[in-house]
Formats: structure tokens, sequence, C-alpha cells
């Protein structure tokens, strides 16, 4: 069952790796037709639980290396109803794939983890639209009854808690959090942002983290970044306010193109793994609740062991 759903390590001051932008690499780096850009399919077979196993356990191996945590995204930010229907699921099916992955990711913690390496699975979440257009919006009300069988599920398995990515409207947000809080199960939230440092909507970051604790009560455990680059919501952050300790954190792009350069692109923009590390570094200035560090799209490896290796020294001497 659950090891950390009632005390999550990583809301302590010391700073948790995640992984790296898991579909770019199995797409990219691996050769692995991903159809919806979906990776929870490869739970359900041997095969791919091997391809994932293989992924995570870099990751596993390098932050037990550093002693630090590490939190276990499950691969399956597309395990929601309208992406898996385009794949042939139906809703067990489904439930069954969600639960398939935390397995992986418990017999994962079971090998890796150590004292000085607590590793928290969180169940990953994504939004149910485009990550990168808000074009089709739900109300809270439809967020809620949408993202529920996910979570639910979730809920009943070893999962210390979920994590909802690349959201682009605070309905679809506060929908997850009421979802999470009903199913007692602690949740981050995380917002993706354009190139001005906004939610595609057009929206503040300071705005949707506001609206939505407004309306849950500050349901959701911390606020994250990810599917954005630094350069686009540094300056963002930097008058700071209470609003900037509530995102605990980040999973930046390798890449400084706009959602809409990546969603034409062909190629994998990798960027510099090590001026993605030092910008990090200059972030922990500024988030200084940051508490979980790891990539998305574009970052493997290379990007995580530079922001690692820049930020651990850096907090250490905080």
């Amino acid at each position: 069952m659950h090891k950390y759903r009632h005390a999550l390590p990583q809301l302590s001051d010391t700073l948790f790796l995640t992984d790296g932008g898991l579909e770019t690499t199995l797409l990219f780096h691996d050769g692995i037709d991903l159809p919806c850009f979906a990776s929870f399919p490869l739970a359900d077979e041997p095969k791919g639980r091997e391809m994932l196993r293989d992924y995570y356990t870099r990751y596993a191996r390098m932050a037990q290396q550093r002693r630090v945590g590490f939190i276990l995204e499950t691969p399956t930010w597309r395990a929601n109803p309208d992406w898996a229907a385009k794949l042939g699921y139906d809703a067990g099916r489904l439930a069954e794939s969600n639960r398939n992955s935390v397995t992986l990711m418990a017999e994962i913690r079971d090998t890796f983890e150590t004292p000085a390496s607590p590793m928290v699975i969180s169940g990953a979440i994504g939004p149910r639209g485009d990550g990168y257009r808000a074009d089709s919006r739900m109300s809270v009300d439809e967020a809620l009854a949408y993202h529920s069988p996910q979570i639910d599920t979730f809920a009943g398995t070893a999962a210390d808690m979920v994590a909802a990515f690349t959201l682009n409207y605070v309905e679809e947000a506060i929908g997850i959090a009421l979802a999470a809080q009903a199913a007692q199960i602690p949740a981050a939230l995380s917002f993706t942002l354009e190139t001005d440092g906004r939610l595609p909507t057009g929206q503040s970051l300071q705005e949707a983290i506001d609206t939505v604790d407004l309306a849950t009560g500050s349901a959701p455990a911390y606020y994250m970044i990810n599917c954005a680059h630094p350069t686009h919501f540094m300056a963002e952050l930097t008058h700071g306010g209470a609003w900037t300790q509530r995102i605990r954190g980040l999973r930046a792009n390798a890449s400084k193109r706009s959602h809409a350069e990546l969603d034409e692109a062909t190629d994998l923009d990798a960027g510099d793994p090590v001026e993605l590390g030092q910008l990090y570094r200059e972030l922990l200035g500024t988030l200084n609740r940051i508490s979980v560090i790891g990539g998305c799209c574009g970052t493997d490896h290379r990007h995580v062991e530079q922001i690692a290796d820049h930020c651990l020294p850096a907090r250490a001497a905080a």
C-alpha cells in the first residue's frame, strides 16, 4: 500500500529529483512509436515494462547516488478516457493500465529506495485536451467528473499522491484538486506557460494559483511549472510574493521554442543541458520553496544530471 500519502517528504526543505521528458526520450532517442504521444500502454505488456523500467532506473540510480529523494511519476499522462479511447481502451482496461503503472513504480522503489533516498510514487494526470491549447474548456464540475475515475483508481493503489501536468486553464485544475480532495489523496498541480510567462488563456500564473486556492481552500499540496523553458517565465517570478511560496516543483523544457513551434517540429531540440542547470540554480533564489526538480519535453538524463549538480550544492549551501 501507499507509504507517504499522509506525510509527503518533499514538503520539507530538501530537494527531490524526478525524471526528464519520458515521451520525447522514448520517441526520439529510443525510436519507440507512441500513438497519441501516450506511454502508458507500455506498462501493459512485458517488453514495454522493461523499456519503462530501464528509463526510470537511470534516474532512480542518479538520486540514490546523490543521496536525495526521488519522485516516481507514473507514465500515465495520457491515461484518461478521451485519449485512451483513441487507443482502443475501455474504462476497465484503462483503470487496469493505471494500476499496472503504479505497480511498476512500486517495484522500482523496492529496488532503489534507501533511507537517504526516499522515493514517492505519484500518479501522473494529463489534461483532457491538448496541453498547449485551451480552446476546449470544461467547467469545474465537468473536470471533476472527468478526472475522478483516474484519481479514484490511483487512490486505491500504492500511489502516495497524484500530480496533474500541462494544465492550461483554472477550471480543469480546480476540478482535479477537488477530485483528489474527495479521494483523500494529495495532489500537485502543474501549469504550463507560454513564452510571455502566462497560461495559454492569457491568465497570469499568480492569478491562476490564487484562483485555485480560493476555490478549493488551498487543497493542492503544492504547485509546479512544466513544459516551458525558464527564460519564458523567469521575469514573471521576479517580484515574488506569497503566491510563489506555493510553487514547489519545476519540470522545464529543454527547448526555448514556443508551444506552437514545438507542435510543428519534427526534430528534437535538446537545448543546452548546462545552461538549463544554471537557470534552475538561478530560479532557486527566487522560488526558495522548490523541492522537486526534473525535466519535461526534450530533456533526458543529461539535463537532469546538470540540474542536480547545479542545484543540490546551491541548496546545501543556502
